[in-house]
């Protein structure tokens, strides 16, 4: 954390850098002193400052100066600041403005020239002062802040993208004390938020994700070169697929069109991986993969969307969403899978205002003391519910089935029923989502008897289902019929495959029906949609790349 900042202001120039001298004399290893002749130019800094999460312990300044009068500045400079303290140099025969500056400006001090010796007339002042300022406070937050209504889809969005990315920010809710000063100095009408203050002081407003994402340095933009091997997906599969890649030679390129981690980046906590017997969080586990798969060398693009893929000879061109080509000589597929969406009505138009899609993390603390719903039975939902639990009065797991055995583990049922604010409704679905500008009521209906009952609901998270991601690849690969990538032996079963796959070979455990195209993962049919399943699978399929590679 940067030093809390002591400005000076005198134009006299040999005044200035004696006070200067004496106050980093006693107070550097604290503070620092920033020293100027230019009232302007300090108020021209403020608002840079402030966006940046600076400090301002105390404003030191002359009174008679040509550009402003001391008292003037001081009131000006509280705009920006108005917990530091005020403290106005003065010369004998302005002590009278300094005394009514006391009341105009609450003016905390004044020091008249000269203050020989400081350790008698400077230092025992200037240190009760700052004590009595370090009393009160609260170091600000350095790093991102991002400033929006609660209940907005677009600030939702941008939370998910930066928690997803494991960027550290502050949320300011707009109807703060600390965000109504942001948004005043910085004339921000409520059509604009939300906005987001970067630790360099940039401001963007109502921002796309891909222009937050090149302000904190992802690269969203591809190397022009021929890749080895293009992993499309960065969940488990996707990161194991990366590490083993580019720490055996090959030349690596990662894309999430997301965040990394998928589906189990954004789980709250995983206990049944194996090596960490007490646990460990989704974005934990994210955060090592990344940070191991960048240091063996691995491209990474995120956020980009791949459009399509085309075939060229034995390459295979990759279309980004903004046209850009990559070329590759293979390519693994570990898109996984989204939740499915809810088609009751109310939900899509709640949707970012009060109906999330997991995000369980991400929205917790603004369930604290409410009621909040879950939708689902598997892992993922017991995990959200045990996270929620945290934060929530009470926690509702709605699920069609009877019992929560058929899709969750034993361990997670367990841990739920031990928790006192967890409550499980079976043979419960959601037939309506109410409310005004977010949500407010849920309408639950009873399966077998038909009916229905109004809850208060303050938020409701879904994980049901699992669709895959593959509509994007235009039938390129064979697919079930509920969209799952069909691979190795099981494409013998499958209409059109002998049209297709031309080779004298069969297809490798994890290949496509066309050949150097891999798939792993839950995007693949049969897979056991499991995080340490899906790691082996991306590291095998890298074998199998290698095996492909060596043909071509």
């Amino acid at each position: 954390m940067n030093q809390p900042i002591i400005f000076v202001i005198d134009d006299d120039v040999q005044v200035l850098r004696a006070i200067t001298r004496d106050l980093k004399n006693k107070f550097r290893q604290e503070y620092r002193v920033l020293s100027t002749s230019s009232a302007k130019e300090i108020l021209g800094s403020l608002l840079e400052l402030k966006n940046k999460g600076e400090t301002v312990a105390m404003f030191i300044s002359d009174q008679r100066m040509p550009e402003m009068q001391g008292v003037d500045f001081l009131t000006q400079a509280m705009e920006f600041y108005d917990d530091a303290k005020k403290v106005l140099l003065t010369a004998y025969s302005d002590t009278d403005a300094a005394i009514k500056a006391i009341n105009t400006v609450k003016l905390d001090y004044y020091l008249t020239k000269p203050w020989d010796p400081p350790e008698e007339k400077l230092y025992p002042v200037l240190n009760d002062l700052l004590d009595d300022w370090q009393n009160s406070f609260h170091p600000e937050f350095k790093g991102i802040k991002l400033v929006g209504y609660q209940f907005s889809p677009k600030s939702h969005e941008i939370k998910e993208f930066l928690s997803g990315n494991l960027i550290p920010y502050q949320w300011l809710d707009a109807n703060s004390e600390d965000a109504h000063q942001l948004m005043q100095l910085n004339n921000i009408e409520t059509k604009d938020l939300p906005a987001i203050f970067f630790e360099d002081g940039k401001l963007l407003l109502s921002p796309k994700i891909i222009d937050v994402a090149r302000h904190i340095g992802l690269n969203p933009e591809a190397k022009n070169e021929i890749y080895d091997v293009v992993i499309i997906g960065a969940g488990p599969a996707g990161l194991a697929a990366s590490v083993y890649g580019s720490s055996e030679g090959l030349k690596t390129l990662l894309i999430e069109r997301k965040a990394p981690g998928g589906q189990a980046g954004t789980s709250s906590r995983i206990e049944n991986y194996l090596g960490f017997p007490t646990g460990l969080s989704g974005s934990d586990l994210t955060k090592r993969a990344i940070t191991q798969s960048k240091r063996f060398g691995t491209d990474f693009l995120s956020p980009q969307t791949v459009k399509s893929i085309e075939l060229q000879d034995n390459y295979k061109k990759i279309i980004l969403e903004d046209d850009t080509p990559v070329m590759a000589k293979s390519i693994v597929i570990t898109t996984g899978v989204d939740y499915r969406q809810l088609s009751t009505p109310g939900i899509e138009k709640f949707t970012g205002a009060g109906v999330y899609y997991g995000a369980a993390n991400t929205e917790a603390l603004a369930c604290k003391s409410k009621d909040v719903f879950i939708v689902g039975g598997g892992n993922s939902a017991g995990q959200a519910a045990m996270y929620l639990s945290k934060f929530a009065r009470q926690v509702t797991i709605l699920i069609r089935k009877d019992s929560l055995s058929y899709t969750m583990s034993s361990y997670l049922i367990d841990q739920i029923k031990s928790v006192n604010n967890i409550t499980v409704c079976i043979l419960s679905e959601v037939v309506e989502a109410r409310g005004n500008e977010r949500l407010e009521q849920l309408v639950i209906k009873q399966v077998e008897t038909g009916e229905t009952r109004t809850v208060n609901a303050a938020a409701l998270y879904i994980f049901i289902g699992a669709k895959p991601y593959t509509e994007w690849l235009h039938g390129l690969v064979i697919t079930n019929n509920k969209g799952f990538i069909e691979t190795g032996r099981d494409l013998n079963l499958c209409d059109n495959f002998h049209k297709a796959w031309k080779l004298e070979r069969d297809p490798y455990l994890l290949e496509t029906s066309c050949p150097g195209i891999f798939a792993a993962g839950d995007v693949r049919a049969g897979a056991m949609n499991r995080v340490a399943s899906a790691v082996g699978e991306g590291s095998m399929a890298i074998s199998f790349v290698h095996k492909y590679l060596a043909e071509i």
